[in-house]
């Protein structure tokens, strides 16, 4: 197995210091911006993709609109900075692919450090698995299979 192997299988989060969030304030939290992170031009609307939100305000928006509905909503909490995260990002992008009843949305905590504390996330990256508002499921690490089955078991 090649050392960067090893380090992934050893090093699968990233630590979140909360005096971290608190020295860097509410930087990025005001923008209006909401992007898909995942998408091609030839994918219907009804197909999958992930979001990534860069508002809070927008967050809110679409996290109550969610408790509408029973559909699986699996939040992913990254970091630009977490080498785990980056691991994870082609595993999730094929998840989102591959489970088109499943919302896949991304938040960068260092984004949107209110919506980070309020789901207590204390290592990244971190997927919290929700149905109707309410939590159902979480993982905390860079886990492929251990996701994979939670979403599986909840997607209905």
């Amino acid at each position: 197995m090649s050392s960067s192997k090893q380090d992934l299988n050893t090093n699968k989060f990233c630590f979140l210091k909360v005096s971290k969030l608190k020295d860097r304030g509410k930087m990025g939290a005001n923008s209006s911006n909401m992007e898909y992170a995942h998408h091609t031009s030839t994918k219907s609307p009804s197909s999958s993709h992930i979001l990534t939100f860069h508002s809070t305000a927008k967050w809110k928006a679409h996290f109550d609109a969610s408790k509408q509905t029973n559909k699986l909503m699996v939040i992913e909490f990254t970091a630009t900075w977490c080498g785990p995260c980056k691991y994870m990002d082609p595993i999730i992008q094929d998840f989102a692919a591959k489970y088109i009843k499943v919302d896949f949305i991304k938040i960068d905590v260092d984004e949107l450090m209110g919506v980070t504390q309020e789901f207590q996330v204390q290592a990244m990256p971190t997927f919290i698995l929700m149905k109707k508002g309410k939590v159902v499921d979480k993982v905390v690490g860079a886990k492929k299979e251990e996701l994979e089955k939670l979403v599986e078991k909840h997607q209905n």
